[in-house]
């Protein structure tokens, strides 16, 4: 292993670290893990980078060995679940249980058909389904996919149509069911949309304000107003004049 720095045993001399200070009456009690790490003490093989101290260059030139790395998983549903949620987005929003009882639920059921006892229909249905008709019917990946595909289909109609039943029937017997999703986002819509109508309002009754305050002051005429109303003036001047003599001359 060659030569190993000082740090590297440090694991190794925790324990040790905490007896002299118990013995030095540095601290009061051992720890609680005094006994424990005697009896299981740390390991002594390390694993050190193939690399120079002190430099980001590996040693000859060569690249540091991949064998401490670990390997990529990659399992076949991978890539069937991709191209399934990929087409069926919406499919990620369904409440989904993900506890198992042995951690290998699926191969305890028989995917020669999609819908199984005790397991709800969904995405993982189908990438079940198609990778056992891949693997048992010899059938290609668009094939196998299509068809499974179609399974779903049929059975979530299924289950949409039971599931309308079920509600006309208490419907019938005199049950009330609540807002539903639609009657929510309406009416948050709406609630919404008022209060835009409120906000846009005081918005340009604001902006027209501005706007007014900007005109507001003396405003200078033009000449041609200007000599409009001096004629004004004069017209004035001259019905004050005859308004006087107006009454004797029709006496």
């Amino acid at each position: 292993m060659g030569r190993r720095h000082l740090q590297d045993f440090r694991p190794l001399r925790v324990r040790d670290t905490a007896r002299l200070l118990f013995e030095n009456n540095r601290i009061a009690q051992r720890p609680l893990w005094y006994d424990v790490a005697g009896d299981i003490p740390p390991s002594q093989p390390f694993v050190r980078p193939l690399m120079q101290s002190g430099s980001h260059k590996s040693v000859k030139g060569r690249k540091p060995s991949k064998m401490f790395k670990p390997m990529a998983l990659e399992f076949p549903e991978d890539a069937l679940r991709n191209d399934f949620y990929g087409d069926h987005p919406w499919e990620l929003a369904r409440p989904r249980v993900i506890l198992e009882g042995s951690g290998c639920d699926a191969k305890q059921w028989d995917w020669s058909r999609i819908v199984q006892p005790g397991k709800k229909l969904d995405g993982e249905s189908v990438v079940q389904r198609q990778l056992w008709l891949m693997t048992n019917e010899f059938k290609t990946q668009s094939a196998a996919y299509d068809q499974a595909r179609r399974e779903f289909y049929h059975h979530r109609h299924l289950e949409e149509v039971e599931r309308r039943i079920a509600k006309e029937e208490a419907l019938a017997a005199g049950a009330y069911f609540g807002k539903g999703p639609l009657q929510v986002g309406m009416e948050l819509e709406d609630k919404a949309y008022e209060q835009w109508k409120e906000w846009a309002a005081k918005q340009t009754e604001e902006r027209k304000q501005q706007t007014a305050q900007m005109y507001t002051g003396p405003v200078e005429e033009t000449p041609e107003e200007k000599q409009l109303d001096d004629f004004d003036d004069l017209l004035d001047e001259g019905d004050a004049v005859l308004a006087p003599s107006e009454p004797s001359r029709n006496a």
